[in-house]
């Protein structure tokens, strides 16, 4: 498609999209009396309209039956979490006994790891990115020191090249090949929170393993942002959050992915929770831990009913807008957005913008993070003054996710205004 930095083109592509009903069904923040530009969705999510009629219901049935909600609730408490593999496994690529929604994501991601990254004196190392999201830095750092490892010889940190801002897969296939010998865990974010690159999973997970490694992923700014196939990319297990294009609510409820050759080898250590208890027999109360033969047997605890009632909200969006539909529109956002920024660059002066994320469809989703090269702040500032919602990071970057449920092209060429008159002031 030919872009143009027109207000007209940007309106065009909204009429024609597919999606753009779906804008309808969020609460879009209100800065200075008007809707925002929300491009913060990568951070957390508008609020589906419908969330709070579904957390009503669960209130409600729970005034209402109190304990009996657990059998009588109009969506019963007990099974709830069985609601979302199905959905979700549309999301992630996965069959849905590999899926289970449970707990927050750096709780899941340190019971992920009691289960793979079991050490021995010479197979002890884990091979990362470097600057992963701070979550998982502190995961891995308690990790190897728990098992009586130092940080800096335990963790194999993958640093971009000189002069790059992004890793090359090469790279990284090499780093696992160089230490093949002692490497027991490959974990990476899908998606780097900061320069917005998509790691080639299904490439990492076949070299993890013919070194004899486990692959593992916190899919937090991944998943419903970029098509994933966890099964068929042969991935053992994967993390990720709900409060970030999954647009389920503040600190949402997180969940996992644990491949199927995994699920039902119940000689895999694990943390165990009696809600992870088969559940034929869960209720005798007897000793001696007998983990359900799928995803369901890492849960610890009963579902938190209203962070899933939210989740359950968002879930249902998905399912009516379509993934295809969803992945095609998100692709189309971030090359216009790519396409107004080098606009700008071209119509400078002098270049005042770096994008650093990556610019194949294949290696980026929604966000694009910009290093500013001038008036870094002063651009920030002005955005959020004229209701743009976005993100800052030190020293000199904005991120930006345009998201496809309820981001238009308009916002995208309304962005790229601001930052044209505030750098030719």
């Amino acid at each position: 498609m030919q872009f143009e930095n027109t207000l007209a083109f940007a309106k065009t592509l909204d009429e024609q999209d597919a999606l753009k009903h779906f804008r309808e069904q969020f609460y879009i923040p209100i800065i200075n009396g008007k809707e925002s530009i929300y491009f913060t969705g990568n951070s957390l999510g508008l609020q589906p309209k419908t969330t709070q009629d579904y957390v009503l219901n669960e209130l409600e049935d729970w005034a209402n039956y109190g304990v009996e909600g657990h059998f009588h609730a109009r969506n019963p408490w007990m099974p709830y979490h069985e609601i979302f593999p199905q959905q979700l496994s549309k999301i992630l690529g996965t069959l849905p006994e590999e899926v289970v929604v449970m707990n927050q994501l750096t709780v899941n991601l340190h019971l992920l790891m009691v289960s793979f990254y079991r050490p021995t004196p010479q197979r002890y190392k884990i091979i990362c990115e470097a600057k992963a999201f701070p979550s998982d830095q502190y995961a891995m750092e308690s990790q190897v020191q728990y098992h009586g490892f130092a940080y800096e010889d335990a963790v194999i940190e993958i640093e971009p090249r000189e002069g790059e801002h992004t890793l090359r897969t090469e790279d990284i296939i090499n780093t696992i090949k160089q230490h093949r010998d002692s490497v027991a865990l490959v974990l990476f974010g899908g998606v780097n929170y900061y320069t917005g690159q998509f790691f080639n999973l299904k490439q990492i997970t076949a070299a993890a393993h013919e070194a004899g490694a486990y692959a593992c992923f916190d899919l937090a700014h991944a998943a419903g942002n970029i098509p994933l196939q966890l099964h068929n990319w042969q991935v053992d297990c994967a993390t990720w959050c709900s409060y970030k294009y999954l647009n389920s609510g503040p600190g949402g409820v997180s969940g996992v992915f644990i491949h199927q050759k995994h699920i039902a080898d119940a000689s895999i250590p694990r943390f165990a929770g009696w809600w992870g208890y088969t559940k034929a027999t869960r209720f005798k109360m007897e000793k001696g831990f007998e983990p359900i033969p799928t995803a369901e047997g890492w849960q610890l605890s009963n579902a938190p009913i209203l962070s899933m009632a939210a989740h359950k909200a968002s879930l249902d969006i998905f399912d009516a807008a379509g993934m295809e539909l969803l992945f095609t529109k998100a692709t189309l956002l971030s090359n216009y957005l790519l396409f107004v920024l080098d606009d700008i660059n071209a119509n400078a002066k002098e270049k005042v913008i770096e994008v650093i994320t990556p610019r194949m469809d294949a290696d980026k989703g929604c966000q694009i993070s910009i290093l500013m090269l001038q008036k870094g702040k002063a651009v920030f500032e002005a955005l959020l003054q004229n209701g743009v919602l976005s993100d800052w990071r030190e020293p000199n970057v904005i991120r930006v996710a345009p998201v496809p449920l309820y981001n238009t092209f308009t916002d995208i060429y309304t962005f790229g205004q601001i930052i044209k008159d505030i750098i030719n002031q």
